[in-house]
């Protein structure tokens, strides 16, 4: 079985459940998760709502960051999906878990997971704030 169990970019609702049983397996003592929601504050002003778009080698670059994170981490297994299109507030924008035989591994490999996708995978957030103004996040 593949250390890469799913490495995902949808216009659809993120299911935590699924990511979880993606996961499953009996060598795993440890399972991180890591859920990121659409808050409804940025840098002291409102947000309303956010659309997510992504670049059409997306999809690739979050499957190279998975494969990087498997390499350079002793994990079982690896699984990101990240939401593109119009999100509300308190909808879930992306999931990473990894598991491992032990807690530290799967903490450390899930904190690189979700930072390396952050900083190179291109997806890019479009804020719309309370009073009207907008901000893109995250572009080139």
């Amino acid at each position: 079985m593949s250390t890469i169990r799913l490495a995902e970019l949808r216009d659809t609702p993120l299911d935590v459940a699924e990511v979880v049983a993606a996961l499953d397996d009996d060598a795993s003592g440890g399972l991180t998760l890591f859920v990121g929601r659409v808050r409804d504050h940025d840098q002291g002003k409102g947000v309303v709502g956010l659309d997510y778009s992504a670049h059409p080698t997306a999809t690739e670059r979050l499957r190279d960051v998975c494969q990087r994170v498997a390499a350079e981490h002793d994990v079982h297994g690896v699984a990101a999906v990240h939401r593109v299109g119009s999100l509300d507030i308190g909808d879930i924008a992306v999931v990473v878990a990894t598991t491992a035989s032990h807690r530290g591994d799967a903490f450390a490999a899930s904190r690189a997971l979700i930072d390396t996708l952050k900083a190179e995978v291109p997806i890019w957030k479009h804020q719309r704030f309370g009073d009207g103004t907008e901000e893109w996040v995250g572009t080139p």
